[in-house]
Parts: C-alpha cells; sequence; structure tokens
C-alpha cells in the first residue's frame, strides 16, 4: 500500500472539489483491498452510480468512499439524509471507506472502514435544510457521527501513516460480521448499547451501570418506553454475539476477541 496520492491524475480538472475526488478514487482503486473476502483489489463502478464507488468482484460487496482533506472530526459530511435512513431501514447501505489526506503532502494520513452493519440510525444527523435561496432549497443532507459508531465498527487501515496488516484488518472485520445476521431494527438497538458500554472503559460493569445510558437510549428510541427491559436483552444478545460474559447475575465481562 502507498501512501502517496496519485496528483497526475488530476490532470485537466480545475474544479478542487472535482481534482480532490479523482485524486482520492483512483488512489483507492490502485491500493484498497475487500476486508471481506480475499480479494486484493476493488473495481471502480460507473461514473454516476449513485452511493457506490467500488465493488468487490469476488464478493460483489459495495463500497463507498469520503474523503476530507483534513484530520477525521466527530461529524463525517454525507448526502440526503431520507436517502441514508431509507438504506440503513432497508439494509441497503455500501460499507464506508472514510479516508483523511494531506493536501499539502499528497499523502494519506488516515484509513476507516465502517462496515454496513455496524451504522446505527442514531449515528445519521440531519443537517439544516438548504436556504430557500439555493438551487435545491429545502434539501436535507446529513452527517455520520463516528462517535455513535461502536468502537468495534471503526476499522482502522491507516491510521496517522501507520498501515495495519492486511490480515488484522480482516479479521476485525470478520468479528463484527455477525452483526449483519440481526434485523435492522435489532441491530440498531444492539450498536447503541454496544457503543454506550463501551464508553465505560472497563473490563467488568454491572447492569446498574448499563442502567445509568437508560436516558440517553431513550432520546435515540424515544418510541421505545421499556428502555431498561431492552438494555437487559440487548445485554443477552451481546453475549449470543460473543462480545460479553455473564460472570454472575447481574455482572458482565468483556469477551476475549
Amino acid at each position: 500500500m502507498i501512501l502517496n496520492l496519485p496528483i497526475k491524475e488530476a490532470q485537466g480538472y480545475k474544479s478542487a472539489s472535482q481534482r480532490a475526488r479523482v485524486i482520492t478514487e483512483a488512489w483507492a482503486f490502485e491500493n484498497m483491498y475487500c476486508p471481506a473476502c480475499t480479494s486484493d483489489r476493488l473495481d471502480k463502478t460507473r461514473t454516476g452510480t449513485e452511493a457506490v464507488d467500488f465493488v468487490c468482484s469476488g464478493c460483489d460487496s459495495q463500497y463507498q468512499l469520503k474523503a476530507v482533506s483534513k484530520p477525521f472530526g466527530r461529524k463525517i459530511v454525507d448526502a440526503a439524509y431520507d436517502a441514508m435512513i431509507r438504506a440503513i431501514t432497508r439494509d441497503q447501505l455500501p460499507h464506508f471507506l472514510l479516508l483523511s489526506y494531506d493536501n499539502i503532502g499528497a499523502i494519506v494520513k488516515d484509513l476507516l472502514i465502517i462496515p454496513k452493519f455496524c451504522l446505527p440510525r442514531s449515528a445519521i444527523e440531519a443537517r439544516k435544510p438548504l436556504s430557500s435561496s439555493a438551487r435545491r432549497a429545502g434539501w436535507v443532507g446529513c452527517n455520520i457521527i463516528l462517535d455513535m459508531v461502536p468502537p468495534e465498527g471503526r476499522i482502522n487501515v491507516i491510521n496517522s501513516g501507520f498501515i495495519s496488516p492486511k490480515g488484522k484488518v480482516r479479521e476485525r472485520f470478520r468479528l463484527v460480521q455477525p452483526l449483519s445476521d440481526l434485523s435492522t431494527k435489532t441491530r440498531g438497538w444492539t450498536l447503541d448499547v454496544l457503543t454506550v458500554l463501551r464508553s465505560i472503559k472497563k473490563s467488568e460493569f454491572t447492569l446498574d451501570d448499563a442502567y445509568l445510558f437508560e436516558s440517553a437510549l431513550s432520546e435515540r428510541h424515544p418510541e421505545n418506553y421499556h428502555v431498561r427491559d431492552k438494555i437487559r436483552q440487548q445485554l443477552q444478545v451481546l453475549r449470543d454475539l460473543g462480545y460479553l460474559e455473564f460472570v454472575r447475575r447481574g455482572f458482565y465481562r468483556w469477551a476475549k476477541k
């Protein structure tokens, strides 16, 4: 994997946004592999293909590339809010490749994979509608809120210029793959509970610790009036998925994976 961006690919393009898109897509095509299978390349989709930039010919996994010329913040700008919510609800998202690059040095600094089954609805934030004077007046875009994605779902391929071994990346992807077997409704709860529990940052915790997030989870799922019941249910789901071990009644331990 080469970190230098192929800036020669942007010859003939005047728009800064077009140059960035062409250069980063060319880099991904030349360097990125499929984390979901053993294929060592991703193929470009046809120009204009909505929401999908690359596809793996080995397993048909689809990927969308989002590139920014600065370090990752808490939010990543994405496209239409309604379209994103529909894609999550219908389980039709691509996997996301989030790329951060240094524009001056023309080098890739960070690359994250967010598998499509690790992105909960709660991680999608609606932006303000475009003003009445805009060409698409009233259009509502969205942001991906990175810290609303569980740590397991933020897989580092490149971190501050350090390239993770391909085998390690694929192993991390494999470990979250069972989440894809859950229904989208169940998965949203599972991901949200996993995210808040990981914020405890302890190897063991209690049911009372989990209940401390009742208010936060109520805000993410206002349609549910039995949040404590859902928390207990999701602890069982996380145990079945291999994330948790039951120590004794009311006590839990993170499993070593």
